[in-house]
Order: C-alpha cells, then structure tokens, then sequence
C-alpha cells in the first residue's frame, strides 16, 4: 500500500492479495466453512482457468437459510395463482435447494480493472451497495478490495500529510469571560423597564 494522494492511488496498490476463491462445482458446506475460517462475507467463483465467472456472497447464505418465500398469490376457482415473477421464484427454489456453490452464487460478480483509480472504485463500491470488487488483470482475478481496503488506504495517505499548522488560525481568547449581562430581578408590580403593570 502506498502513501501517495487518494487520487493517485490505484486499485492493485490497495487490493488485498492473494485472495480465496471457489469453483461452480464447490460443495456448499466447503465454500461455508471458508468464508467463516477467514472471516471473509464472499467469494469470487472462478472457472477452471481462472475466469471470474460469479459471486458467493452471505446475501446469497442467507437466502438459502431463511427458506423459500413464495411470495403474493390469488386463489381463483381453486386454483393458486402466484403474482411473482417465476424466474425469480424458479431463482430462488434453487437457492433454498442448491448444495453446490454453482446452485447459489450470483452471476455478475461485482469486479474492476486492477489499473482504476482509487476514488472510482469507491464510487463503484457505493453506487453498487458492495462489501467488494474482485480485482482483474487481463481478465484474471488478481486481487480483491473492499470497503475496508479503501479506509485503510485513505488512512495511510492522510497519516503522511504535513502536520496542522494552528499558528495561522491562532486567535486569542480573554484571560476570564465577559461578565454575563443579567436584567434585575423585576419586583412585583414593576416591570423591567420600571413602569408600573
């Protein structure tokens, strides 16, 4: 990680390296096992030569674990009548069901070019509400960054910036505070301002 300016910075120089992956054909309980043994919230899902191909994420766990919804219906005639979309249904069946990571994963993993400005990436990391970017390098996974990859970076360059000068802001203040102005108490039937009520 460098120290140089937020705006010079570059994705590789605040990916984190090297980072896990799973394949399609994963099981479930294995692609579980290691995002909790490395406290980790997803996974890039690559192919045999090292594409990115999807996304495991604990948005995409918990869904499995909470069980299927299935969502709004009408009965007509006796007939069961869902209003949801079946391939969002179809989707989500898979889910609750799959038991491979393939089953479960999203298909457009959220990824950047290793070679991206640093301000762009976070840009990318809140317009898509994303924990992380896989990184790529000649369409390889190379790295991975997340939000905490970004305040750390952020940190390590406001940390080398020259010291607060507080000689050009210095002001003085009086030794004691002007006394506080209290009107008289007012006595009763007499105002404030002398007159009679």
């Amino acid at each position: 990680m460098t120290t140089d300016s937020p705006s010079t910075v570059r994705v590789k120089d605040a990916m984190t390296t090297p980072v896990l992956s799973v394949t399609a054909a994963t099981p479930l309980q294995d692609a579980v096992q290691l995002m909790s043994d490395h406290h980790i919230s997803g996974l890039p899902v690559v192919d045999g030569s090292g594409t990115l191909v999807g996304e495991l994420s604990e948005q995409d766990l918990m869904v499995k674990e909470s069980g299927f919804d299935a969502g709004p219906y009408v009965m007509l005639l006796d007939a069961v009548i869902y209003l949801r979309n079946p391939l969002d249904w179809d989707r989500q069946v898979h889910q609750v069901l799959g038991s491979t990571v393939g089953e479960l994963m999203q298909d457009h993993p959220h990824s950047c070019e290793a070679d991206l400005s640093l301000p762009e990436a976070a840009r990318l990391l809140h317009d898509r509400s994303t924990q992380r970017l896989f990184v790529l390098a000649g369409g390889k996974l190379v790295g991975v960054l997340t939000r905490g990859d970004v305040v750390r970076s952020l940190a390590a360059s406001l940390s080398v910036r020259p010291p607060f000068n507080s000689a050009r802001f210095w002001c003085r203040w009086p030794a004691r505070p002007p006394p506080l102005h209290r009107p008289p108490a007012s006595r009763a039937g007499v105002d404030r301002r002398g007159g009679r009520r």
